[in-house]
């Protein structure tokens, strides 16, 4: 079995046995994926908590990256190849899906490519060092600006890089650009722009999803990121809280 999610943001609450009671019939070969924002923050006592509580599930939870997550934790994780792509085991049934990679899951091919671009970042992105930060942190808060700071609650590693965009292309390629399903924490500027209404930007990683909506031929397309459930068409489909079983 698969079933399908969206962002968490830390809060794993969804996977009790009293909201997703589908899990009593699992075991560890049938999966839950998230579709980024997953909530990898910190090395707390609370995000250990949850990432064992996670891992004692009958289930294995799978999750691509979103704009939300410590990237600088995440380079200290070993890559590792597991259904034929890379991942990062952040416990032994907690796994990250890294960028432009082909699994084979259940007799299904599944392709994968975390990273969104932030946008509640109206008032900026602050350093950490800087000895003006408190001020500014004052200013931008009696504002009510939005804003992040950098290696604390912000990665420029939320966008891809153009070697994982050409992973991504090469895997397609080999595949003859075809799968079952996608993965993905945003989606392409085509379809954000039927959801979203102006809200967000086109930007590189939109873009790129366009190019792969066009050319590859898939089942289903699932994303997070816009903080919704809904079937955007009989191929897209935009997830939040609600799990849904796709296989």
């Amino acid at each position: 079995m698969i079933y399908v999610t969206g962002d968490c943001h830390g809060d794993y609450r969804r996977f009790g046995t009293g909201i997703f009671p589908e899990q009593k019939g699992m075991g560890k070969d049938d999966y839950v994926i998230i579709c980024g924002d997953f909530g990898y923050w910190d090395e707390s006592r609370e995000q250990k908590y949850w990432l064992k509580w996670l891992d004692s599930k009958p289930f294995t939870t799978l999750w691509v990256d979103g704009n939300h997550e410590n990237y600088d934790l995440l380079k200290k994780q070993k890559v590792s190849q597991w259904c034929g792509g890379k991942v990062q085991y952040i416990m032994p049934s907690v796994i990250h899906l890294m960028r432009g990679q082909i699994y084979e899951l259940s007799g299904l091919k599944i392709f994968t490519f975390g990273g969104a671009k932030s946008h509640d970042i109206s008032g900026g992105i602050l350093e950490a060092g800087d000895p003006r930060l408190r001020e500014k942190r004052k200013k931008l808060d009696k504002k009510k600006e939005l804003y992040r700071i950098n290696h604390v609650s912000w990665w420029k590693e939320e966008m891809p890089t153009e070697d994982e965009l050409a992973e991504g292309l090469r895997n397609l390629i080999r595949n003859d650009w075809e799968v079952d399903f996608i993965f993905s924490h945003c989606c392409a500027t085509s379809t954000q722009e039927r959801i979203a209404d102006g809200t967000y930007q086109p930007d590189i990683l939109t873009r790129y999803f366009d190019k792969i909506k066009e050319m590859c031929r898939y089942k289903k397309w699932f994303f997070g990121h816009y903080h919704d459930n809904r079937s955007v068409n009989n191929k897209e489909i935009l997830l939040y809280e609600q799990i849904i079983r796709i296989h």
